[in-house]
């Protein structure tokens, strides 16, 4: 990755460690559906007078279908799945079980054939995977109430993330991200708009959760969703979905300053571990080779 990749990088997971922050506040007078329904809509009014500007929304017109699936697994599925994790867990503790996206990326692209699996990407993905167990280890149970639902649904959004990744990368590579980013949010507006209505909250959000959403919408949503398709276009889909390992340090930072989380010796020790198996399983660390005699 070059130097720019780097950065964009950061201030890609400084941006979206945010995100947890803000669902954090925002989440219980929302609820989860109204909540992610209310931020996407903020991010394409947000978009709108760019995509016209840019004379880009004909592209979206051409990919409909590809977009809806788009929509449906980067945006509205994990979304309001972490939304609703939020409400049983910390930002901190929610962003860290999102780091196991590049680990569902790379499962994901070996399946589809697009991936090589080495021993190195084999003991990554053991190690990575073993972190999540250390992770949520007495948490989730089989009654799938609380926290124990909550994390399930926040492995099933890093799933959904380690989907996109591969299908934007071999489907939609060709197209501009900032067309990329309407289109898939648009779709995903539609998607939720009936459930957002029926499940609306009756009392009307603080202005404090308003504020928290329109800041997702344009900043966590709007902007981020370019950067990051302009970041799976050039560096590709298991390199691009590093950034949620970053996250939680943003996450867990975030948390601690505004919200006064506390950060458990046990989930450092076991965030460790999945973000040791991500780098091994991506290829980002490696072990050294032997000097040859």
């Amino acid at each position: 990755m070059k130097f720019r990749d780097i950065i964009d990088l950061t201030l890609l997971a400084a941006i979206w460690g945010a995100s947890f922050l803000f669902m954090r506040v925002a989440a219980p007078e929302f609820g989860a559906i109204p909540l992610i329904f209310t931020r996407i809509l903020i991010a394409v009014l947000f978009l709108l007078p760019i995509v016209i500007y840019r004379k880009k929304q004909l592209i979206v017109t051409e990919n409909i279908a590809d977009f809806a699936l788009l929509g449906l697994l980067n945006s509205a599925m994990p979304f309001t799945l972490l939304a609703y994790a939020t409400l049983y867990l910390t930002a901190g503790f929610t962003s860290i079980i999102n780091a196991t996206t590049p680990i569902f990326a790379t499962i994901i692209a070996v399946i589809w054939g697009r991936y090589q699996l080495t021993r190195m990407t084999t003991f990554g993905l053991i190690v990575g995977v073993s972190g999540v167990v250390m992770l949520v280890w007495g948490k989730v149970s089989f009654d799938l109430s609380d926290s124990s639902g909550a994390i399930i649904a926040g492995l099933l959004a890093a799933a959904c993330y380690g989907m996109t990744a591969n299908f934007a990368k071999q489907r939609l590579s060709h197209i501009h991200p900032l067309s990329l980013s309407f289109g898939s949010l648009l779709a995903s507006t539609l998607l939720l708009m009936p459930l957002a209505i029926y499940f609306w909250p009756n009392q009307t959000p603080s202005l404090l959760s308003w504020i928290n959403v329109i800041v997702l919408g344009i900043v966590c949503t709007g902007l981020a969703q370019i950067m990051y398709f302009r970041l799976l276009r050039r560096i590709g889909p298991t390199n691009s979905t590093t950034v949620t390992f970053l996250i939680p340090i943003f996450g867990v930072i975030w948390g601690a300053i505004f919200l006064a989380e506390i950060l458990t010796l046990e989930t450092l020790l076991a965030s460790s571990v999945i973000l040791l198996g991500t780098g091994f399983s991506t290829g980002i660390l490696s072990f050294p080779r032997p000097l040859k005699k």
